[in-house]
């Protein structure tokens, strides 16, 4: 029997947790070279065909509508072309190979074969018992494929769900925001815990004149100040933003109960702990400059 979640945090947490390990993944050596012997080498291909691949041989406006915050014009310089370097039945086997090895180098082969794994991999299965679909594009494509036997594939594959089902419906709390994919990147980078602009132009496709403009619409709504910085209101907005994404999110957390995401957070929050120690991710990844 499980208890009420009482604080509408708790599941924000616990994603935080489980979703600071799955990232590692889009760092990984080991995913750039199974990517890489399919043919698909250039890093946002290699990003695009990974997160998109369970919702099939798509093109770039459905790509670029679920990402949300990647210029579209970068998407279409790699999407639908990738399905023609590995169809996405390829790139989701190469995607749990690099799984697999990403996290047995991050963590280590006691870690992974831990009853601690074992134990994060049945409470996060759980919890997305009660993920729902709709409005959901890539949690709903990503629920369609079979859950892995190996409990820390399990795990991962379960972490994926819950940062999808989170990530859909804070792509709705951004649409209600009024704040446009580059808009909420700025704003989110203004609080310190987004990327480095350096990271978005990178990855993201936007310029600097794009960024300076994104931020000068922003201020003439009252969110940044002149220096960049989010002001009184902007800082309400994205806690606005944020309690949103909570109340989207709270069925899976409130269905595995206070217990369950306590524990759950416990040992994600180990795992990442270890991952981060290990090098998972640049050092200059997060950040206002």
């Amino acid at each position: 029997m499980t208890t009420a979640v009482n604080d509408s945090r708790a599941g924000r947490r616990c994603h935080n947790a489980l979703n600071s390990l799955h990232a590692t993944l889009y760092f990984s050596p080991d995913l750039t070279g199974e990517l890489g012997a399919l043919g698909v080498r250039h890093p946002r291909a290699v990003n695009f065909a990974v997160r998109a691949a369970a919702m099939g041989p798509v093109g770039a406006g459905a790509v670029a509508a679920a990402f949300y915050n990647y210029k579209y014009e970068l998407v279409a310089r790699h999407v639908p072309s990738v399905w023609s370097a590995a169809s996405p039945e390829d790139v989701l086997a190469a995607r749990a190979r690099a799984a697999d090895a990403t996290l047995r180098r991050l963590l280590g082969e006691r870690t992974v074969a831990s009853a601690g794994m074992a134990e994060a991999a049945r409470l996060a299965l759980r919890a997305t018992e009660a993920c729902g679909r709709s409005a959901r594009p890539l949690y709903s494509a990503h629920a369609d494929l079979p859950v892995p036997e190996e409990p820390h594939l399990a795990f991962f594959h379960a972490a994926t769900l819950l940062r999808e089902h989170r990530g859909d419906g804070h792509l709705a709390a951004l649409m209600s925001a009024e704040l446009d994919g580059l808009e909420a990147v700025v704003t989110h980078t203004a609080t310190g815990k987004g990327m480095a602009p350096k990271w978005v132009f990178a990855s993201r496709g936007w310029s600097r004149e794009e960024w300076d403009a994104a931020a000068g619409r922003l201020r003439g709504r009252g969110l940044l100040d002149a220096e960049g910085e989010l002001t009184e209101q902007g800082v309400a907005l994205r806690a606005r933003i944020e309690a949103e994404t909570d109340r989207l999110d709270r069925a899976p957390y409130e269905h595995l109960g206070a217990e369950g995401v306590e524990r759950l957070t416990e040992l994600g929050a180990a795992f990442a702990k270890a991952a981060l120690a290990a090098g998972a991710f640049p050092a200059d990844l997060i950040g206002k400059r």
